[in-house]
């Protein structure tokens, strides 16, 4: 499989997630999940690197690995859902933010590659960009949560334990990324 089919079946899987979350609603890893807000915001994921790609006026081949990677999380968390993982696995929402935040931050490396910043400043950009988003994941959720959605269990520990988790798998999928691209050139 090339990367341009890697892409193509991981908006697919995003696609077929989100409407089957929609079908079954009343499954228990859909309901009082935040599904329609899934609906609204997961597939912003999956028009943001053409977005960007064009309004850069298409600056060189498309980026299908580093779209499939950033797409590959909200994949990932859909499934999970739609399978019950998160309730029925009580280490399964640990160990989705760590490999989640894996490939977010592969991504960007991807699509910072030809920067030229040495290998150091990549890793901790990658690892800042990382624990940016982890903060404003969590806050998303928070704000979803006080909107009246049930099913999401937030607490403290909760959120602390993600920010930590997200925040070194960002770091590893950096460190990785980083020391790939480097044997790359």
């Amino acid at each position: 499989m090339n990367e341009r089919q890697l892409m193509w079946l991981v908006k697919g899987a995003l696609v077929v997630s989100l409407l089957a979350g929609l079908m079954f609603p009343d499954i228990p890893g859909v309901a009082g999940k935040g599904w329609p807000e899934r609906c609204a915001g997961y597939p912003l994921s999956a028009l943001l690197v053409p977005f960007v790609w064009r309004l850069r006026g298409r600056p060189s081949h498309y980026p299908y690995l580093g779209d499939a990677l950033l797409v590959t999380p909200f994949v990932l968390d859909l499934l999970g859902n739609l399978a019950n993982l998160f309730d029925t696995l009580s280490w399964f929402d640990d160990v989705l933010h760590f490999t989640n935040w894996i490939f977010l931050v592969s991504a960007l490396m991807l699509f910072v590659a030809a920067s030229g910043l040495a290998y150091w400043n990549l890793v901790l950009l990658g690892t800042g960009f990382g624990a940016l988003a982890i903060v404003l994941w969590e806050a998303l959720e928070w704000v979803i949560q006080e909107l009246g959605t049930t099913g999401l269990q937030l607490t403290y520990d909760d959120t602390v334990g993600d920010l930590v988790l997200s925040t070194a798998g960002g770091f590893l999928g950096a460190v990785v990324t980083a020391r790939l691209l480097a044997h790359r050139t």
